[in-house]
């Protein structure tokens, strides 16, 4: 049984899917005016994780993760650069993609796109101007906050509270919004800025009326998860459930899910303070799967210290994994052992995704494979666990030189000729060959 905890109840809850053994979950995409950061990274993984999870346990999982390419800083950037918007995005969605790849994500089930999804929003916004729930003002539409039913519930906020601090400020933009919290569906269209006719004049989507359009669409009126970063829960994720709600009449989505901010060196991230790093530069001096192993084996909606030293324990944690993963099939494993270990693997990762006690059972099943019990089947299970992890080890061949040199050893300790066999030990290990002698015999790992 999986229990998630879920934002909403501020509670742990056994998760029941709509559709037997099958998971609908949106999580929020980047907006793309820039590589992504080991923040947006954090995020990218767990969910990835969690999703892998999911398939691990038998459920067919359908993914939906948005590329939102409509927004200021995407038109700046584009106006800036000389480039037309779209190209501008499809540059960085390029990007996105390669550097998640090296981060062993999987693709989602689809990556929607705002610009494909326009015909579907205006839509969305006249069924919520038709019901009451928004209104126009000089070419802006705008959702009316005082007319949802709970709203910020998800923030575990009220609406006099947000009242008394809005101050005008929440949403900043139109002076002519009946209330200052009331936040925009759309937005009329500025000079030489790219835009989209509608019944309310050119323009273009407000933010969050884009994740509900795509949710809804691609996964009907309620979906069983969405997730994304803490930082969304208010006002993004909040607006989200606001206006798919009055829509709809049905509850958004069951289940909510975030995920825990990244510091860096024990400091918010940010670019003044000059600790601001991109995955795509980070990746030239870090290996993407020790990056990834280092940002999976954390519970997810627990904060993130990233530091040189632990990417160097990530790093060393994870060559460990693969040569113990890459070690030579012996010995009659006690299949019972196995079984409890997986089963352990399961009870950690069935509680909230728990990374954190899940990576600790394959540290404690590498122990006790690394003791002699290693044949196909619990390769097998290694291998399942590590993967749920993104973590995939190609089998290590060695050259036929040294698998040479590690026979002619083992025939001279045979004939108890040491000094030749340990000299041959010595020349293995100046080529990164380390042996390990056992009762049923050798091992090797690379060092």
């Amino acid at each position: 049984m999986i229990r998630i905890y879920d934002t909403m109840t501020r509670s742990l809850r056994e998760f029941v899917p709509l559709q037997e053994n099958t998971v609908n979950m949106y999580v929020c995409g980047p907006t793309v005016y820039n590589y992504i950061h080991i923040g947006n990274a954090r995020s990218v993984v767990a969910f990835d994780t969690i999703r892998r999870y999911f398939e691990y346990r038998g459920y067919t999982v359908n993914y939906i993760s948005n590329f939102t390419d409509v927004d200021d800083k995407i038109i700046n950037g584009a106006r800036e650069t000389g480039m037309d918007t779209k190209a501008f995005s499809d540059k960085f969605i390029a990007a996105f993609m390669e550097d998640v790849k090296q981060l062993g994500v999987k693709p989602a089930t689809k990556h929607p796109r705002v610009i494909d999804y326009m015909d579907e929003i205006i839509s969305f916004v006249e069924v919520l101007i038709d019901k009451g729930y928004a209104y126009e003002s000089h070419g802006d539409v705008y959702f009316r906050v005082a007319k949802s039913h709970n709203y910020a519930k998800l923030a575990n906020k009220t609406l006099a509270e947000l009242e008394a601090g809005a101050s005008g400020r929440v949403d900043g933009e139109g002076a002519d919004k009946e209330n200052p919290l009331d936040f925009a569906l759309w937005k009329a269209a500025k000079p030489e800025e790219i835009s989209w006719e509608s019944p309310w004049g050119a323009g273009r989507p407000g933010w969050h009326i884009e994740c509900s359009v795509m949710a809804t669409a691609i996964l009907g009126d309620t979906i069983d998860i969405h997730g994304g970063g803490t930082d969304l829960e208010f006002p993004h994720h909040t607006n989200e459930i606001a206006q798919s709600e009055a829509k709809t009449g049905k509850t958004f989505a069951n289940y909510w899910m975030h995920n825990g901010f990244v510091n860096v060196d024990n400091e918010k991230m940010s670019k003044s303070l000059g600790n601001f790093v991109t995955v795509h530069d980070m990746l030239k001096t870090v290996d993407g799967q020790v990056l990834r192993f280092f940002l999976a084996t954390q519970h997810y909606r627990r904060p993130v210290n990233f530091t040189e030293k632990a990417v160097h324990d990530a790093a060393v944690n994870l060559k460990y994994l693969k040569n113990t993963f890459t070690l030579p099939v012996s010995g009659t494993p006690d299949e019972a052992v196995l079984a409890d270990f997986m089963t352990d693997f399961e009870a950690a990762m069935d509680d909230d995704f728990n990374a954190a006690n899940g990576i600790t059972v394959l540290f404690d099943l590498a122990k006790w494979i690394n003791s002699g019990n290693y044949n196909q089947a619990v390769k097998d299970a290694f291998a399942k666990m590590l993967a749920v992890f993104g973590i995939v080890f190609e089998e290590d061949v060695l050259d036929t030189d040294i698998a040479k040199m590690i026979e002619e050893r083992q025939e001279a300790r045979a004939k108890r000729d040491f000094a030749k066999a340990d000299a041959i030990r010595d020349k293995l290990a100046a080529r990164g060959i380390k042996l390990l002698d056992t009762k049923d015999g050798v091992r090797w790992s690379r060092e």
